[in-house]
């Protein structure tokens, strides 16, 4: 069948090459359509659930909040695992689903239960789903800044007013733009009218809060009073009683006396001012400013919604949109990091193709040979991206980074048709009818070999279509790129291939090249020594397998090498209980510490959170962006250890190394961001807070450690108001007053709210600062008895300041706190290991209390425990494949003691190299399994084809070798230097690729040479001459 396949593409040649140029035309748009992003998402199918408790401390956000949403989810379907945050005023629920659910269908469930649930929350307390956003979501984050700002601080006027465009003209315009999920505000102060009660002048006036409260919200409203008909028209009835500035407000009358009306601005000081703060934004260690995150869809496009965004800043900009003057300042900005690591990818396929066509031209001597591979090498990409854009797979690090694997054994299929056809057409007629018999003899000759061999290829990457997880969407982009590549590259060597050697090629020489002339002498000398001495020759191979595996416990295991992404996040994490303010002042002093360092071109800092309730960050840890300036000359390690140590001096906080992506991912993957996080269940606070700290201990003590986080359980100051029920009771006093009087009095109550046009601002009555700053001006806030007698609150309640946990996590429903590590300098794997030694030996956990690991090791392990059950079961698919193609089980267990054979090349070049056993060098096993059995294949097969021929085994053998020496070199050499850019690439994503290169290419070179040497040796022994039927 492959034979008249073959011959219709050799007759029909003109409609080949048409359609082979269609393929290009059709294949350079798609890959101008084709989804970009830096990396995969990996993050999985997740709804979050915001809900924002004002004034409610972490253990009654759990309680009244946390607890009756998590009892509602539970038993979602396709929920698999529920994780909650509870903060000073926040519950952040994080439900992930299984990776088949439909984002929009989870959410829509979700939506369902909290409908159920919602009613039952307290009083004025609603949870919100958080963006349609992943782990990659956040692209581009700009600043707010005036072409006159230079280096001066902001005045608090101004960070109001930028905050103010930020929300009410900027926001609206970047939400229109098509892939935009939110856009997150942070820093600035926002805006809103006070009413701030003296306490004394309501005494005065026998008057309460209550009572002021009502005045507002009834002097507050518009109404409509239906249709007034007149002759033959009609008139809408309006009454317009809303307040519109400061001095409305200062007017309400709250009631008469004696005649005399009493107003709000009697009791009260009405203003403008500036709402309690979650946050703020430190820029280069300067000034604060306003700030934005564009946080993009799930799915989109990451190039192409960022170039809309910025086309819309540019607009912006150049026509003056904003007012005051004010322009849009980005400083982190996705394409930077994408276009980045395209071009590392782009650069290394490029590299790869000119040392293959130099390979060609030296092994072959022959341009247009050379020609007719470079032609597999144009489409099979193309072709690719068509079938990437149908399956809807981005080209990122990962999709093209497998495309640049493939590209040495892309080419395999074409080098070994033309190698024969070359070899053949030497030797055939010079007439067009001979010519086109004898390229499709050649190429017939070697279809089925070439068949089998590619499939074995493809077969070999299916297995990292089943990993699962963050692994699995990492790898499964890869080894489907690859799959697709080889497909494709296929039928372009068995119709393409042909019919453009009928065009191109002229008779090759059966006379060897001077380089494979000379590899060939001395090639055969050593193949004469081995079949001499057959037996040493196998010992020999067992001895320097058995010697490899005794390497193998030595290499260190890892999960993925960290990507440098050109952006550092040195996360700074203060006592719990510091005050927004005081955390600025330790902000600035640190971002001015890090903008000296050199190759830092700025640093802009997250304090605290934004106005998003799905970030959940306190006042007392901040998210610096860092951004590298890549002239500077100075890699991303050493400009890290020098952030590290320039923050050294800071006292009493702790500093985190981190990644924006990275970071962002780590947080929503595992909703931890530390490669390793042990988790430890139970109930007790107390037992839970001396648990992690042995824990913690435990980890420090272990060599490599570093960046060591505990979750605190305490250290957050509380000023309890514990109301003395008696005590009321004698003064005819509810509870519910003397919680009005914290909320309202402390805390603030939104009364309503002030519009300006389009903008709307709260109205909140609260106390002023001089009579809620201090416990003692708490204590002496007084209440109105029964018998309007007054009574100060400290007589009423027992007032004292305790600690209490300033976070809450849980995890399926039970609390947990987690103790964090990374590691450096030493192997992931083994330093878990040893932790996990340690705490077995160490810590002895009380009943009802269970510890978990995980973090990147969960993943690792996960992804190793996959591979032991996939990669037997692949080698079983190898092995079927070979004896359908050889019809003999010996041949086929000849071919397979290759793969053990091949790993040593790439065991030794992992020590050598001191890279560790990874996913990705798990992969690079993989993929230097399938090229080994490719040229065991065609070696053996040639050997078999001249036994069938009737030759003699030693004849066979040494005639097979001759012939298919140069075949074997080619395929090995091209697939070894498609890759060797990798390992001298130095872009983002060029830590993950390496891992796999080095594996393939010290596995090719002792693959290679096995190939040729020991299966030869061992063929008398496996020779299977078929039986007649």
């Amino acid at each position: 069948m492959l034979k008249s396949l073959i011959r219709a593409a050799l007759t029909q040649r003109l409609l080949v090459v048409v359609v082979a140029l269609a393929l290009v035309g059709f294949g350079i748009r798609a890959a101008m359509r084709l989804s970009v992003d830096a990396f995969p998402d990996v993050t999985n199918v997740q709804v979050q659930v915001a809900t924002e408790v004002p004034g409610r401390s972490p253990e009654e956000v759990e309680r009244f909040v946390t607890v009756p949403l998590e009892v509602a989810m539970t038993g979602l379907p396709g929920l698999t695992e529920m994780r909650a945050l509870n903060r000073a005023g926040l519950s952040l629920i994080t439900l992930v689903f299984t990776d088949k659910t439909d984002v929009y269908f989870a959410r829509q469930l979700v939506m369902e239960r909290l409908l159920e649930v919602t009613p039952k929350m307290p009083e004025g307390v609603v949870p919100v789903l958080g963006p349609v956003s992943t782990g990659l979501g956040e692209v581009y984050q700009y600043t707010l800044k005036h072409p006159g700002d230079g280096d001066r601080q902001l005045s608090a006027e101004e960070l109001m007013e930028r905050r103010v465009i930020q929300d009410w003209v900027l926001r609206p315009m970047l939400r229109a733009i098509p892939g935009v999920a939110e856009i997150n505000s942070m820093g600035g102060l926002e805006r809103q009218f006070q009413v701030l009660v003296n306490p004394d002048r309501l005494r005065h006036y026998r008057l309460s809060l209550r009572e002021v409260q009502d005045a507002i919200e009834r002097n507050n409203a518009n109404a409509g009073g239906g249709v007034l008909r007149s002759a033959a028209e009609q008139y809408l009835i309006r009454g317009v009683g809303l307040i519109r500035s400061v001095e409305d407000i200062g007017s309400i009358v709250l009631k008469e006396e004696r005649g005399v009306p009493v107003f709000v601005r009697d009791v009260a000081q009405v203003q403008v001012g500036a709402a309690v703060r979650q946050g703020a934004v430190v820029k280069n260690g300067e000034t604060e400013a306003v700030a934005g995150i564009v946080m993009m869809l799930r799915g989109g496009n990451a190039k192409e919604v960022v170039g809309r965004v910025k086309a819309k800043v540019h607009e912006i900009n150049t026509q003056g949109l904003l007012p005051g003057g004010l322009q849009i300042e980005p400083f982190y900005d996705r394409t930077e990091l994408v276009d980045s690591a395209l071009w590392m990818v782009t650069k290394v396929l490029l590299e790869g193709i000119v040392f293959i066509v130099i390979i060609l031209f030296l092994f072959l001597g022959d341009v247009r040979s050379s020609l007719v591979v470079v032609a597999t090498i144009v489409i099979t990409p193309l072709a690719t991206f068509m079938a990437m854009n149908r399956l809807g797979l981005s080209a990122n690090l990962m999709s093209l980074g497998g495309l640049a694997i493939a590209i040495g054994l892309m080419v395999d299929g074409t080098v070994v048709v033309v190698e024969n056809v070359f070899h053949k057409l030497g030797q055939a007629g010079a007439s067009r009818e001979s010519r086109l018999r004898v390229i499709l003899e050649a190429t017939s000759e070697i279809a089925k070999p070439t068949v089998y061999g590619i499939s074995i290829i493809i077969l070999v990457f299916l297995p990292l279509m089943m990993l699962t997880g963050m692994e699995g969407k990492m790898f499964a982009p890869l080894a489907l790129t690859i799959a697709i590549a080889l497909a494709v590259s296929l039928a372009v060597s068995l119709f393409l291939s042909p019919v453009l050697c009928s065009y191109i090629l002229r008779g090759g020489s059966d006379h060897d090249t001077r380089p494979i002339a000379w590899l060939k002498a001395r090639y055969l000398r050593l193949l004469a020594q081995a079949l001499a001495a057959e037996k040493k020759t196998v010992l020999a191979a067992i001895a320097l397998l058995l010697g490899t595996l005794a390497l193998f416990p030595l290499l260190g295991k890892s999960f993925i090498p960290t990507m440098k992404e050109g952006s550092i996040v040195p996360q700074i994490v203060r006592v719990p209980s510091i005050s927004l303010e005081e955390s600025l002042k330790v902000e600035t002093e640190a971002m001015q510490l890090v903008a000296q360092v050199p190759g830092v071109r700025s640093v802009i800092s997250k304090l605290g959170r934004g106005e998003s309730p799905a970030d959940p960050a306190g006042p007392n840890e901040s998210d610096p962006i860092a951004v590298i300036d890549p002239e500077a000359g100075r890699s991303q390690a050493e400009i890290e250890e020098d952030i590290r140590k320039a923050l050294a001096v800071l006292p009493g906080v702790q500093v985190i190394m981190n990644q924006p992506i990275a970071q962002r991912v780590d947080e929503m993957v595992t909703g931890v961001r530390s490669q390793l996080a042990i988790k430890l269940f139970g109930d007790d606070l107390d037992q839970l807070i001396r648990l992690s700290e042995e824990l913690a201990r435990i980890v420090r003590t272990v060599p490599g450690a570093i960046d060591i986080r505990v979750e605190r359980l305490s250290g957050q100051q509380t000023l309890t108001i514990d109301i003395d029920r008696q005590a009321i009771a004698r003064y005819g006093i509810n509870v519910a007053d003397v919680n009005e009087l914290i909320e309202t009095a402390f805390g603030g109550n939104e009364v309503g709210q002030l519009f300006e046009g389009q903008r709307r601002y709260g109205i909140v009555v609260r106390y002023p600062a001089e009579y809620r700053n201090s416990v003692e001006a708490i204590r002496n806030s007084t209440l109105r008895s029964t018998d309007g007698t007054l009574v100060p609150l400290s007589a009423v309640a027992r007032i004292g300041l305790v600690d209490s946990p300033p976070t809450i996590s849980r995890e399926s429903g039970q609390r947990r706190v987690v103790v964090g590590a990374n590691v450096s300098g030493r192997d992931l794997g083994g330093f878990v290991q040893e932790v996990q030694r340690r705490v077995d030996r160490e810590l002895a956990l009380p009943e009802g209390y269970v510890l978990s690991w995980g973090g990147q090791f969960e993943n690792m392990q996960r992804a190793m425990d996959t591979l032991m059950v996939i990669v037997p079961l692949t080698i079983a698919a190898i092995f079927f494949l070979l004896f359908m193609l050889f019809n003999s089980l010996r041949l086929a267990s000849l071919i397979i003691l290759v793969l053990p054979f091949a790993s040593i090349g790439g065991v030794i070049a992992l020590f050598v190299t001191g890279e560790y056993l990874s996913v990705p060098a798990s992969v690079g096993f993989i993929a230097l399994w399938g090229i080994a059995v490719l040229n065991g294949v065609v070696l053996v097969s040639c050997i078999r084809r001249l036994r069938e021929e009737g030759m003699t085994v030693a004849q066979a053998v040494r005639e097979g070798c001759i012939q298919r020496f140069r075949p074997v070199m080619m395929t090995a050499t091209v697939a070894l230097l498609g890759l060797v850019p990798f390992l001298f690439a130095s872009g983002p994503g060029s830590e993950v690729q390496r891992p796999l290169a080095v594996v393939v290419i010290g596995g090719l070179i002792s693959s290679t040479l096995l190939t040729l040497v020991v299966v030869p040796t061992l063929y008398r022994w496996f020779d299977d001459l078929p039986q007649e039927a």
